[in-house]
């Protein structure tokens, strides 16, 4: 089977977030402790494993997601790069129909390369900051938001951009404060840069200390910059040190992530 390494939410190698796809020719999937492994030994925040599924269907391709250490309910980047493998070796083309266990994800390819999904927008909550969360992350957040079960953060609303990129959080006590992790942002502070809000995103419980680029993230991040800034079309900068640009769109329930991706390494998986 061909393996290959994807960088996510870039137009450039070596930025972005890459992952890990493996396009499976059984179609099934094999057995989860293999899907662990071949994870493990790629060793990106998530390598996607996808499926051909019969015609007629309500999709296309079935997706799994599984970082280092866990699998996982939702993955941007991850999706992004699968959809990217698909249609620049012409295994698919036009838009495809994704079955994950966040539901039917569709990613819609432009001509211009970049690659539009479809995702459920998270539900925020407002909710009080944990005792011990701005202690963790090294910052006092303005506001605090539970962003549902998908997606399974913390976010964390900070009082400037500056804030958001000195941080240097204590991860391990940070695991405490949500089921997958913590998002950090700010709004931008010159929008004129090419973006509206910034974010960095830590995950220690699921093996990923900062994510460099997070879709599914920016499901919470959407709404929650949307309504502070009047407008359903956005592009977030995530701060990380590869950083990465996301385009959002807010649709109701749904929110469209466009970005594009880049193949850097191509292979042959022999275990």
């Amino acid at each position: 089977m061909r393996i290959r390494i994807v960088d996510a939410f870039t137009d450039r190698p070596f930025a972005g977030n890459p992952a890990g796809v493996l396009l499976l020719d059984d179609g099934a999937f094999p057995d989860d402790g293999w899907l662990g492994n071949v994870a493990m030994e790629v060793n990106h925040a998530e390598t996607a494993f996808a499926h051909r599924l019969p015609e007629g269907g309500d999709a296309d391709w079935a997706l799994r997601w599984f970082t280092p250490v866990a699998e996982v309910a939702m993955c941007g980047h991850a999706t992004l790069a699968t959809a990217h493998v698909l249609h620049t070796t012409g295994a698919h083309r036009g838009p495809v129909r994704f079955a994950t266990r966040s539901g039917v994800l569709v990613a819609t390819p432009a001509a211009d390369g970049s690659i539009t999904l479809d995702f459920p927008t998270a539900p925020l909550t407002p909710v009080e900051v944990p005792p011990g969360a701005a202690e963790a992350l090294g910052a006092e957040p303005v506001a605090a938001f539970d962003t549902g079960p998908h997606v399974g953060d913390l976010l964390l609303e900070l009082a400037d951009e500056k804030t958001v990129l000195g941080l240097g959080p204590d991860h391990r006590a940070l695991a405490a404060h949500s089921t997958r992790g913590v998002i950090a942002t700010a709004r931008a502070d010159d929008p004129a840069r090419g973006y509206d809000f910034v974010s960095r995103c830590f995950f220690p419980n699921v093996g990923i200390d900062e994510d460099p680029v997070t879709g599914s993230a920016h499901t919470a991040l959407a709404p929650h910059w949307s309504a502070r800034l009047g407008r359903p079309d956005l592009t977030g900068l995530q701060a990380s040190r590869r950083t990465g640009l996301v385009r959002t769109g807010l649709r109701g329930d749904r929110t469209l992530l466009t970005g594009s991706a880049v193949t850097v390494i191509e292979g042959e998986l022999s275990a």
